[in-house]
């Protein structure tokens, strides 16, 4: 298996070094970590959105159900918390990006990717990256970035930050070529570009119909220049370090297993399949990966040789 070069722990080092004194770095040691009754459960929002806790009830319920355990749910407002409270030993399980997942592997977090969402049962979990410009602005492809103001979400983004870089690389703009805005988040990066503080803006392949969904967004306000080639799924990851040997077999199982909305509904944790929400408007429900399946992360890395990378 290809693995990313030994600079990546520096990086997450540095981004761990960033969050030593956020909420996570406050908290004590998780729960169950210490032997009792309860899972802390960490994610990430894709877009600035207090639904978050909500769109993940259903699947906090279900590993309540299978461990017995009361689960916590953490909105964690960006990637680097959520790797360091993993090595800190705070959070026993966690959604978070797949570069994110790299970083934090590589780095010797002890974590092991369990499902990523799919719309369809049997569907590969995949996704891309896009970059939108304004319909008026005359660029059409990502070359023409060179000498814009190009809008990322966050240097731990697959999307909205590594898939990009290795797009403008293939259209033969490099850092330095462009000014650099990290918007914070998937909407944000899209929103600033319309509201003038970019002009290219990259983001994942969902946005635009959440941001048309909310409202916010209608799609003509925006041009698509450029996709990606298919990016792994964010995955559902257990700390290997903070679950005992039971406790993780019966999460591995209930969400490889049951995290979906047909056996949802099964289990009177939804009502029915239309009302069952799961996070990212996921259509189906969660399909195993393993390690293996981020190796297309790994491989970006590889070409981009990305600061975020080393």
């Amino acid at each position: 298996m290809k693995r990313m070069s030994r600079p990546a722990r520096r990086l997450t080092a540095a981004a761990v070094a960033v969050v030593a004194g956020g909420t996570l770095a406050a908290c004590g040691q998780s729960a169950q970590a210490a032997g009792g009754d309860e899972l802390v459960f960490a994610a990430v929002p894709a877009e600035a959105s207090s639904t978050l806790e909500q769109s993940f009830e259903p699947i906090v319920e279900l590993l309540s159900q299978a461990t017995g355990k009361d689960v916590v749910f953490q909105n964690v407002t960006d990637y680097a918390s959520v790797i360091e409270g993993q090595r800190a030993g705070k959070i026993d399980i966690a959604s978070y990006g797949p570069f994110s997942y790299v970083i934090a592997r590589e780095a010797g977090v002890p974590v092991d990717p369990v499902v990523a969402s799919v719309d369809e049962e049997g569907a590969t979990p995949a996704y891309y990256s896009v970059a939108y410009a304004l319909p008026d602005s005359g660029i059409t492809d990502l070359a023409d970035a060179r000498g814009k103001r190009v809008c990322f979400v966050d240097r731990a983004s697959t999307s909205g930050f590594l898939a990009p870089l290795e797009g403008l690389a293939a259209a033969g703009v490099t850092q330095g070529d462009y000014s650099e805005v990290l918007a914070g988040s998937h909407d944000a990066s899209v929103l600033s570009l319309t509201s003038g503080q970019c002009d290219v803006a990259f983001t994942h392949s969902d946005m635009l119909a959440t941001l048309e969904r909310t409202g916010q967004l209608s799609s003509d306000a925006v041009t698509q220049v450029w996709r990606s080639s298919p990016l792994p799924e964010d995955p559902i990851v257990v700390n290997r370090e903070t679950l005992d040997d039971a406790t993780r077999e019966a999460v591995v199982t209930a969400l490889r297993e049951q995290a979906n909305k047909p056996a949802l509904v099964a289990a009177g944790i939804c009502a029915s399949e239309e009302e069952c929400t799961l996070p990212e408007e996921t259509g189906w429900g969660y399909t195993p990966v393993d390690d293996a399946d981020y190796d297309a992360v790994r491989r970006i890395c590889d070409v981009t040789k990305a600061e975020a990378c080393s």
